[in-house]
């Protein structure tokens, strides 16, 4: 099984050699990780990775080759036993019969119910349209079908979930990627500000002669400043969920700019922006940044950029408790304005198609928001939200 895995991670491109192999067999050998799958990874990765840079090809690999093997250890299983969501019962639904399930009535409403719910129920239920279960029309559980409900446990299939009861793992993006194609990074650097700071560590030929003539021949060396985009940004990214499918071009483009821009600043968020943001997916929950930390320590002259598909529930723009992961004490609409107010620029790139994009209500929210600078992450939308920053 190692020698599978060795290879599946060698062609997952993490740079793994024999060594690290060894290395491995040996501290199972000592019985540094027992028969749990999350002990594993972690020695795993622990033997075999050796920059952290490599993490999220590492994580990629590892979920491949053992699909399936998912720990959940979150406050599902403490509150419903896993057997209620087994889905061994898939309704299937005709269109009409969807088209008659009805919303409950509001995101506080489906809370209310979800709680009496919780209190009464005593066994497993699927098929049904109102207990926590599988499969059928209930508004909570998985694997069925409600146009308003909160997915618990499971996987999402219709996208239609206003909450989601579970402890999610994202990953960080990779910014090393080798790009494809060079136009992301031309486009970016339509937004440069050149500048020259630091130590006169670079020639100036230029002066150089001049001083050299002015000085009778004798050789009069002029030194600068290495020179370098001076540009500042802050670059807000969405992950999980609905940009999963996108995570090649989000990549692309975070690669880009890092290389680009000598003062860039990051932060992921899920859908859209609350009280605290992140910098890295793995403690999300641990080192979470307070939102308003970010508002009061970057300057004015910072452009922000905001890459995400803007498609999520619209209780999570306009209501308290409406985000779809925790219960959030101001709406997320209002955390957009507070970073539209303090930054005079900024831009909404949104990787799904534009086609679709009046077919949502919540990006169209933030399309107004945004007072109508959201753009394709294409090639040409990015040079258009470029040329927008760079006024």
């Amino acid at each position: 099984m190692l020698i599978d895995l060795f290879r599946h991670l060698r062609q997952g491109q993490v740079p793994v050699s024999v060594r690290e192999l060894l290395d491995l067999i040996a501290a199972l050998e000592q019985r540094l990780a027992t028969l749990d799958v999350n002990e594993f990874y972690m020695l795993t990765r622990a033997c075999m990775v050796k920059d952290e840079k490599y993490y999220d090809r590492f994580d990629r690999a590892f979920g491949q080759y053992f699909a399936g093997l998912q720990a959940q250890g979150d406050i599902t299983d403490a509150l419903i036993p896993s057997h209620w969501l087994e889905s061994d019962f898939l309704k299937q639904l005709s269109e009409e019969e969807r088209a008659q399930i009805e919303a409950l009535g509001g995101l506080d409403k489906l809370l209310d119910t979800l709680k009496q719910r919780l209190e009464e129920q005593k066994e497993r239920h699927a098929g049904g349209n109102k207990w926590v279960g599988t499969g059928g029309t209930s508004p909570f559980g998985h694997s069925g079908y409600n146009p308003e409900g909160i997915r618990i446990g499971g996987e999402s299939k219709h996208k239609r979930a206003v909450k989601v009861w579970e402890k999610r793992q994202f990953r960080n993006l990779d910014d090393s990627i080798e790009l494809g194609t060079r136009n992301i990074k031309v486009a970016l650097r339509k937004l440069r500000k050149f500048a020259r700071t630091g130590a006169a560590d670079q020639l100036d030929l230029d002066d150089t002669i001049r001083s050299t003539a002015r000085n009778a021949g004798l050789l009069d060396l002029k030194m600068v400043p290495e020179r370098h985009n001076a540009a500042k940004v802050l670059l807000f990214l969405d992950v999980g969920g609905s940009m999963d499918p996108f995570i090649r071009t989000c990549e692309e483009l975070f690669s880009a700019a890092r290389t680009e821009f000598k003062h860039l600043e990051y932060f992921y968020f899920h859908n859209c922006v609350y009280e605290k943001v992140w910098r890295d997916n793995r403690r999300r929950y641990d080192e979470a940044i307070p939102t308003l930390d970010v508002l009061h320590t970057y300057g004015r002259d910072y452009r922000v950029i905001f890459v995400g598909d803007a498609a999520m529930s619209p209780y999570e723009l306009i209501d308290r408790y409406g985000s779809v992961e925790h219960m959030n004490e101001e709406p997320g609409q209002l955390w957009l304005q507070r970073i539209l107010d303090t930054w005079d620029k900024v831009i909404w790139l949104n990787p799904s198609s534009e086609r679709y994009w009046n077919y949502t209500q919540s990006t169209q929210m933030i399309r107004q928001l945004v007072d109508n600078h959201m753009y394709p992450l294409t090639l040409e939308g990015i040079e258009a939200g470029i040329r927008y920053l760079s006024r």
